[in-house]
Formats: C-alpha cells, structure tokens, sequence
C-alpha cells in the first residue's frame, strides 16, 4: 500500500536541501536517510533520503542526486510516497495510521450515524477526520480522545462525543446553504 509521507517545499540553501511538509507519524522511519521514495508526480523520482535534520523546527532533507538549489527548487510541491504493509501496526495501541481510518464508519456515542471518514487532516495543532455525510456534506472531527473516544477497528467504526455545536452547526450550514439556494431560485423564477 502506497501513503503519502511528505511534501517537498522550498529549496534550502545552495547544496540541495528542501523543506518537507512530514504527512506521517513516523518521519524518522519514512523519512530517514536510506528510505526510497515514490513521487507524485512520477517524473520527479523515485527519491533516495541521503541525509536530513531538523531546523527552526522544520525538516530538511537531501536526496541523492540532487546536488544544488536549482535541481532542489525543480521538486518544490512534489508529494513523497512510501510502501507501506497494509498490516503494519504502530507500537503504541491508541495510534493508528491513516489507512486504517480511512473508509471508517463515524457513529455518536448513542449509534446514530455521521458518515465515513474519507481524510486525515494533519494540522499543526491537531488531526481532523474529514466525514462524509451521506448527504454529501462534510463534517470536520478534531482527532482528540475526549471527542472520539474509540476507534474499533474489528468493527470498522469510529465513535465520536461531539460537544454541543460541532455536529449542529455543521447541520446549520447545510441548511442555510440549501435555504440560500431555495431563496435564489424563487429569485430566478419569479424573473
């Protein structure tokens, strides 16, 4: 199974070095010198990891190959693909990788059904899961054990405790837009 891992950013300094965007868990094993890469788009790789460190709390990696700031500059955007066994397991029971969220079932706490989780948002401050609603609309879910309490993955589940607002006013803006739409329609009509 094939994950994306990274995406290069911009050149750094004059011997080849890029930023990376880390998209995974585990920069230090997906990411370490050695590791080979596939990239998208394919054109750009594969990529061998020759050498990286962190600096000003961003990772900086340099590949083989890529000697200077132009051929560094030419992969800006370039997402970096590792293969991954789609039965690895994290170490830590309370972790889990992307794959095995993707395609969940999200329920509430009392069954009723939200959707299916179709993203992982990697931010900063904290993981969202993207939830399709059956509806079509989106459903944004902060990944925090106060909001999903358990992620089952036998049963191919997620359970998240909203707080008040978060499921609601996701609903709202649904309605509103479909309220919006209505009303410019009549417009239409009545013209």
């Amino acid at each position: 199974m094939q994950l994306v891992v990274g995406r290069i950013g911009r050149a750094h300094g004059i011997k080849g070095e890029v930023t990376v965007e880390v998209r995974t868990d585990e920069p230090e094993l997906r990411l370490g010198p050695g590791a080979v890469l596939a990239t998208d788009p394919a054109a750009a790789g594969p990529l061998t990891v020759a050498a990286g460190r962190v600096h000003s709390g961003r990772l900086l990696l340099r590949f083989e190959g890529v000697a200077n700031r132009n051929a560094a500059e030419a992969l800006r955007n370039t997402l970096l693909i590792a293969e991954v066994d789609p039965d690895e397991q994290p170490e830590d029971p309370e972790e889990f990788y992307d794959h095995q969220l993707v395609d969940l079932d999200v329920v509430t706490v009392d069954g009723t059904p939200l959707g299916r989780i179709t993203e992982i948002a990697h931010l900063p401050s904290q993981d969202l899961l993207i939830v399709e609603r059956p509806d079509g609309g989106e459903l944004m879910i902060p990944f925090v054990e106060e909001i999903v309490p358990e992620i089952d993955l036998s049963a191919q589940r997620a359970v998240v405790d909203p707080p008040p607002g978060l499921i609601d006013a996701a609903e709202a803006v649904v309605a509103g837009s479909r309220e919006t739409e209505g009303a410019e329609r009549a417009g239409e009509d009545e013209a």
